[in-house]
């Protein structure tokens, strides 16, 4: 298998970019990584860099990359960068450019990671030219075939990262090679123009010359299809990419990491994480709290969204902030604390929360800091001299702590099954982008996220749930499921029937197949599944954060949409406060449903308040089910993992000052008993079921 190379815990950096760092320190750098126990290394392999001529591949200094990481016991990921495209490529190949869909190709521009030339920035990750044109699939194949070929079997190398980062731009690719692409597609899926005719409502294609791709993002048939043919079409190149090296290698591991961007931008973009987590062996993700920002929730976020992605394959923080981030339009206007800086304890923090949510491998995103270019002096926990600094220390220290025999035992254990779902349903965000590109409500990011940190609030570990994984799981919150295909609304009423339990907020699978309103509400058949019809809906979410709603003995603000409901066989549960039924619990089959005539997690993203926060406590309560893992101090986090050698809690404390809990298992856990620590900071301790973890740390435990 090919990841029996992998280091128990891989832990490292992205070390060379080609302009960085300087080669006089390369031996020295390489020496300290490897007494600082770090043991990967990951380098941009960039096609601009190293094919310097048609056919004429410079690799001096990568062979001396992979020389030193042999000699320093340091694993090598060869991240190919074929996106970066050589200057003599862009003019050879200026016919196949990708272009936005205003008309404009994309450039060739300086690399703003790298200060290397060959990116298209702000093209997404899918570089400048069209890989749907076969003379430039054939010169990026060459230089991966020669990649290949040059490494495999060398001593340091543990494999390849595909695809940086996994994203394209959200108006590309209208090139003369993708739009015949797109045709090809259409051709495969509706078999003659007819049906197409009536599936796009256009009727006057005479020829399949006559598509174009859609020259608006609107909520029309065929906006959905050009964003599944995209997905499909970049996925199939990342797929390419993987099988032109498997031609040469057969034996080296693949990996990838995304920016655990499928909430919000899926659809948009490109960040299918589960789709791009199924292609290789082990996944991964760039998140930055200098770029995402640095609350609690978010940084477990990221986390959570990519274990569930991996779907049960090892997966890493493959790029981690180690320094700090100056001048860039994500940090201003925002606080010092706020990921601007990082200080030890914020490595130790961002480190212990990935490993909290299952990670098993962590990367810094710079080894040292850039010396050139916007980015200069970004995200190293080493100094711009590559010196050691309290932060790298910090980074040694846990790097040791992983990979020593002792805790073997510890990361073979991996996080228990949330407490409940949080249900992600593709075609609701495609549909939700068409819908409200134009004036650009954030309403799907705030149902979805809103609905993960209402639970996170409470202390609920909330699961991401792609649709198509739902039978692993027996209680689903469903935020903003406003388009449904006919087979997922099948696939969920069967799940309900045979004992799942289902809370959704309102207006589910209103659209149906090809964006169709449902002129039954719920659709397709769902009004059966809640015991309601329809009352009366309004889309207004501009102003949805008036909408009130009786529920638990308390008041909950909604936001988003408001569907009021009549009963058909369903109990009312609370009322809007103008008396319409806004909540209908419902019995069907051998499972329960409570439908939320609004979007409560647009309402507690916005507003945050205790009577919101409530509301997350009582539908969790309304599935009958408990908490892994009960904590008295909501300030802090934790997560219970469970192995062949036992379980273990891990208990982070993302505050500033240390903190005190009282920790309660679920019963199905056994008697409360504490055994060996794993990782106790200063001032960490455990007296009796109460635990003093201190700031900016974690706590350890295993069960006894």
């Amino acid at each position: 298998m090919p990841t029996e190379k992998v280091p128990q815990i891989p832990f490292g950096a992205v070390y060379f970019r080609k302009s960085n760092p300087p080669r006089e320190d390369w031996e020295r750098d390489y020496r300290t990584a490897a007494e600082d126990g770090l043991n990967v290394f990951r380098h941009w392999f960039m096609w601009s860099a190293i094919e310097r001529r048609p056919g004429f591949y410079d690799w001096e200094d990568f062979d001396r990359q992979m020389d030193l990481a042999a000699k320093n016991g340091i694993k090598t990921i060869i991240a190919e960068l074929t996106h970066t495209v050589p200057d003599w490529a862009f003019r050879k190949f200026a016919h196949a450019r990708q272009v936005r869909m205003d008309g404009r190709p994309l450039t060739s521009n300086m690399g703003v990671s790298a200060a290397v030339g060959g990116f298209a920035n702000n093209g997404g990750g899918a570089g400048a030219l069209s890989m749907n044109c076969a003379e430039v699939q054939e010169a990026a194949g060459n230089f991966l075939k020669a990649l290949a070929t040059r490494y495999k079997g060398h001593p340091a190398l543990l494999g390849y990262d595909v695809w940086n980062e996994v994203n394209y731009a959200a108006d590309v690719d209208y090139s003369d090679y993708a739009k015949a692409a797109f045709r090809e597609w259409l051709r495969k899926k509706y078999g003659d123009l007819e049906t197409l005719a009536q599936a796009w409502y256009r009727y006057s294609y005479a020829e399949w010359e006559d598509i174009e791709p859609p020259a608006e993002i609107a909520a029309y048939p065929e906006g959905l299809d050009w964003l599944e043919f995209r997905r499909d079409n970049f996925y199939g190149q990342m797929q390419w990419r993987i099988d032109t090296i498997r031609s040469i290698d057969q034996d080296c591991l693949i990996a990838a990491h995304g920016i655990a961007g499928a909430i919000p931008n899926m659809a948009s973009n490109g960040c299918d994480d589960w789709l791009a987590a199924s292609k290789v062996e082990i996944y991964g993700m760039t998140w930055i709290p200098a770029r995402k920002g640095n609350q609690p929730w978010r940084n477990f976020y990221g986390a959570d969204l990519t274990r569930a992605a991996a779907r049960g394959k090892p997966w890493w923080h493959a790029e981690r902030q180690g320094g700090p981030l100056w001048l860039q339009p994500q940090v201003l206007g925002r606080d010092k604390e706020d990921g601007r800086v990082a200080e030890p304890e914020d490595i130790r923090l961002w480190t212990m929360t990935s490993f909290a949510a299952g990670a098993t491998g962590v990367l810094n995103l710079r080894w040292r800091p850039l010396l050139d270019g916007p980015l200069f002096g970004a995200f190293g926990s080493y100094g711009m001299d590559g010196s050691r600094t309290p932060r790298s220390d910090m980074q040694s220290t846990i790097a040791k702590w992983a990979n020593a025999p002792e805790q073997r035992e510890l990361f073979e254990a991996r996080p228990v099954r949330g407490d409940i779902g949080l249900l992600v349903i593709p075609e609701a965000q495609a549909w939700d982008h068409l819908l409200n590109h134009r004036h650009r409500p954030e309403t799907y990011a705030e149902a979805m996220w809103g609905a993960y940190r209402g639970f996170f609030d409470n202390g609920i570990q909330p699961d991401w749930v792609h649709i198509d994984d739902i039978d692993a799981y027996d209680a689903i919150y469903a935020p903003y499921p406003i388009m449904l295909s006919a087979a997922h609304a099948q696939k969920l009423a069967r799940w309900v029937e045979a004992g799942g339990r289902l809370v959704s907020e309102a207006c589910i699978g209103y659209f149906g197949d090809r964006g169709k309103v449902g002129t039954i509400q719920p659709n397709h058949g769902l009004d059966e599944v809640f015991g309601v019809r329809e009352h009366e809906v309004e889309f207004m979410p501009d102003i949805g954060d008036r909408i009130r709603f009786a529920y638990g003995g308390r008041t909950v603000t909604g936001g988003g949409f408001l569907q009021s409901y009549s009963l058909k066989g369903g109990t009312e549960r609370g009322r809007f406060d103008d008396e319409r039924i806004a909540l209908v619990e419902h019995s069907y089959g051998s499972g329960r449903t409570l439908l939320v005539g609004t979007h409560p997690g647009v309402g507690y993203f916005k507003n945050s308040s205790e009577e919101s926060r409530h509301y997350f406590a009582e539908v969790f309560a309304w599935t009958g089910k408990t908490q892994h893992v009960r904590l008295s101090n909501r300030a802090i986090q934790a997560r219970l993992h469970a192995g062949e050698s036992g379980k273990v809690i891990w208990v982070v404390n993302p505050t500033r000052e240390a903190q005190r809990t009282i920790l309660e298992l679920a019963s199905q856990h056994d008697t409360l008993r504490f055994g060996r620590t794993h990782w106790a900071g200063e001032g960490a301790r455990v007296e009796g079921s109460q635990l003093i973890v201190p700031p900016r740390d974690a706590l350890v435990v295993r069960l006894a």
